[in-house]
């Protein structure tokens, strides 16, 4: 099966079978057929004079866009499933019927398990971003300016990362190192953001911006004194109001940049709001609360709360979910809800203990049944050792189910080493 899409929606991991367009006086002709490996290869087909390429669905690695291919399905019926939404999406609002459409939604292709050349290539990409952002912040340390073309560039490779499967972008997330705790901030937050936006169904360019804001809103950190952000033990009342500031030092630091929005600067000043009027820097209360700031703030807490910083080690993906959605006073309440549908009620890269004293890796999420996703067993708890990775779809069994959710710790375990290992195989 093949799809007709125009260059600017090709990504890695699509099976380009051949050019189907090309610009006027393109006069050349090219060596097309072949997966894309890498964003250099678009770039280079783009100065080429390349406009649109038939892609091979089944040979790529990444969904199509399903708008270039409801052309070739338009006389294939729908699935009662889709049938559904067509018809009832306007109606539905609760979470059980909102989780059967979560493949609807979301552009991660449901439960698609990440395959080991994608995670590796996902990996790679990730790590060279956040060395990109590393040499960015350490820059900004030593007394630069803010590289915005340099902080837009890996904005939006992250969201073409997303796009290509937001299942493994979300796995990359929970890889820890508390040292690097600031640029990791900004590059998880902009990766959960854009999932998140992604899945409220937002325009391209309304996704585009909310994960530059996602990427920005905590670079004011940068002009904090380092001796409080590294402090382990709680901040006094003056070094507080210090860290507070780092809000008004992002806006100062990007508002006049060129791209900047409107919607980017509510997002970074009021992202510390909360609903009751509890948050800084104005104590604004709901009425004066955009969505896109009230999204911000429940990925910023998130994000922050699951990973390991200086005086405050993470807490698992499960508790925080149940901080944001216990706090309904400072959260807004419907949002939460969508956030925990759209990364599931056990988030992708978490471990979970099972009811045969196994231990699992949750690979993806099911959209029929979020408390039954796809998990990737290797671990017996009874014998304490390692044991042959498989991956059960505990939607598909009736006799294995999540007793919990489990801390690496707690089995001496190295998460960041355990998802390498069990995803590259």
């Amino acid at each position: 099966m093949h799809a007709t899409i125009p260059i600017s929606e090709l990504v890695p991991g699509m099976f380009v079978d051949s050019v189907h367009k090309l610009k006027s006086d393109a006069d050349i002709k090219l060596k097309s057929r072949g997966m894309v490996r890498n964003s250099a290869i678009i770039t280079q087909l783009e100065a080429d004079g390349v406009l649109e390429l038939n892609i091979d669905i089944k040979q790529s690695q990444v969904p199509v866009p399903e708008r270039y291919i409801k052309a070739d399905a338009a006389n294939t019926p729908l699935k009662p499933s889709q049938a559904r939404y067509e018809i009832k999406a306007d109606a539905v609002s609760d979470i059980e019927a909102d989780a059967e459409l979560q493949a609807l939604l979301t552009s991660s292709g449901g439960n698609v398990l990440p395959t080991a050349e994608l995670f590796s290539a996902a990996l790679n990409q990730f790590e060279m971003q956040n060395k990109r952002l590393q040499l960015i912040y350490g820059n900004i340390l030593g007394g630069e300016a803010l590289q915005m073309h340099l902080v837009n560039d890996v904005s939006k490779e992250i969201v073409s990362s997303v796009t290509q499967n937001s299942n493994v972008m979300a796995i990359l997330t929970r890889l820890k190192d508390k040292r690097g705790f600031s640029w990791r901030h900004m590059i998880n937050c902009t990766i959960l953001m854009t999932i998140f936006a992604k899945y409220l169904g937002l325009k391209p360019h309304v996704v585009e911006q909310m994960a530059m804001a996602a990427m920005l809103h905590d670079i004011g950190r940068s002009k904090v004194p380092q001796s409080i952000q590294e402090k382990a033990t709680p901040l006094s009342d003056n070094e507080t109001r210090h860290m507070q500031r780092h809000v008004a030092y992002s806006v100062a630091m990007v508002k006049e940049e060129k791209g900047i929005t409107p919607l980017m600067i509510d997002m970074i000043v009021n992202h510390h709001e909360r609903l009751d009027g509890s948050g800084f820097p104005r104590g604004l209360t709901e009425d004066k609360l955009s969505k896109a700031a009230r999204v911000m703030a429940i990925v910023d807490t998130y994000a922050t709360l699951t990973s390991d910083q200086p005086g405050m080690k993470a807490i698992e993906p499960v508790h925080a979910l149940r901080f944001l959605l216990s706090n309904k006073d400072q959260f807004d309440a419907v949002l939460v809800q969508k956030f925990i549908k759209c990364i599931g009620i056990h988030p992708v890269g978490t471990l979970v203990k099972l009811t045969n004293d196994r231990l699992g890796l949750v690979m993806a999420g099911n959209e029929g049944s979020p408390t039954s996703p796809i998990v990737r067993v290797f671990y017996n708890v009874k014998h304490m050792h390692q044991i042959t990775l498989k991956d059960v779809d505990l939607s598909a069994t009736n006799d294995i189910k999540i007793v919990s959710n489990v801390r690496p710790i707690d089995y001496q375990i190295n998460l960041s080493r355990l998802l390498q290992e069990n995803l590259l195989v």
